[in-house]
């Protein structure tokens, strides 16, 4: 089955590591196999790689107490922006467990 996108939040679909106009999740319908579903595993890798390279790059930056406000500011607008990608894709995955799956 080809993936569909969608963004309508009543879909029952997998929930994609983007977002559509207005800030609004999209959805992919699909058996999970589609380029949309491959692209999105790709992007959420890449997501998850790049939160872990900026945690160890903030306790590096942390502990040498040397930041000025503007670089505490810049640290703590990323990590933020990562934390709300991380909890995106934990969401995505969550909801894909809870799906029983035909054996």
């Amino acid at each position: 089955m080809n993936d569909r996108t969608y963004d309508d939040p009543s879909a029952d679909g997998r929930l994609l590591p983007w977002t559509g106009d207005g800030g609004k999740p999209c959805y992919v319908l699909g058996d999970g196999t589609g380029y949309v579903s491959r692209l999105a595993d790709q992007i959420e890798s890449v997501q998850l790689g790049m939160a872990g390279a900026l945690i160890d790059h903030a306790a590096e930056l942390l502990t040498e107490h040397r930041l000025t406000d503007r670089e505490l500011h810049y640290l703590a607008r990323q990590l933020a922006t990562s934390l709300r990608e991380v909890k995106r894709v934990a969401e995505s995955r969550g909801a894909r467990l809870a799906v029983p799956h035909p054996e």
